[in-house]
């Protein structure tokens, strides 16, 4: 199986990765187009473009002023250690063993709005730019438009290389928006995580993005390989319901109100 999910907004530079292994994304050539037409906004079109504060817009403005290659273990971080949000919080990467991280560089991929599909060892400098921005470049009017079916092949050769027939997308809808299913050579299982809340199950934002990140380490840790045994996951309370799932490629796991 081949597992996919979403970066985060939130970055952590500041702690040392756990490791000095690292490797590099295959796809900064389109990085540095879109790095190009980032560097061409104003700190006012990127807080506007972006939705966020003046602060930030500030913040990223600086941060695609100073992109530069080569990558190294001196100016980036890997992409496993350097996300910091609640799938991230859930897959709790720094306390994967040395195996697992290698077995996660093989089956695990992170997509992103800036450099397409990341493995866990891939370094990356500091960025903020989400899959959904419109932003306007050369091949249209978006990002998803700019990915194209890129995203897609790159998935395919990690499928391939692993001998994968299964891809498990534990990414948000709006990161997977950006794989084109059609090119896909995958059956794609989608895990949906539902909380008990006034006696009735729900996706609750917080716990699903958490549980997405519980997810990808039991698949990492465990060396799930088909569906069957993904539905034996059982992390943090959660359960597969098979009354609940409606269809065959999206289980459904529940877990009860917590306290």
């Amino acid at each position: 199986m081949i597992t996919v999910i979403s970066p985060a907004k939130n970055l952590d530079y500041e702690t040392p990765a756990p490791m000095h292994s690292h490797t590099q994304p295959e796809l900064l050539a389109h990085s540095e187009e879109l790095i190009e037409v980032c560097r061409n906004l104003s700190p006012q079109q990127i807080g506007s473009l972006m939705k966020i504060s003046d602060k930030l817009a500030g913040l990223n403005a600086a941060r695609f002023s100073e992109w530069a290659q080569p990558f190294t273990i001196d100016n980036a971080k890997q992409a496993i250690f350097a996300f910091n949000g609640d799938v991230y919080t859930g897959l709790d990467a720094s306390t994967l063993d040395d195996s697992a991280i290698e077995y996660a560089q093989q089956h695990l991929r992170i997509l992103s709005g800036l450099y397409g599909v990341l493995k866990p060892l891939d370094l990356m400098q500091a960025y903020r730019l989400e899959m959904g921005t419109k932003l306007a470049n050369q091949r249209g009017a978006n990002l998803y438009q700019f990915w194209s079916t890129i995203i897609a092949e790159k998935l395919n050769e990690a499928l391939a290389q692993s001998g994968a027939k299964e891809l498990v997308n534990l990414a948000s809808n709006e990161y997977f928006k950006a794989v084109d299913k059609k090119a896909l050579n995958a059956q794609i299982i989608t895990p949906i995580f539902k909380d008990c809340k006034n006696g009735q199950y729900k996706v609750i934002s917080f716990y699903a993005k958490k549980a997405r990140g519980m997810m990808a380490r039991y698949i990492i840790e465990n060396g799930v390989q088909n569906l069957a045994e993904l539905k034996k996951f059982d992390c943090a309370g959660y359960y597969f319901s098979e009354e609940a799932t409606l269809k065959a490629n999206e289980p459904v796991f529940l877990r009860e109100e917590q306290n």
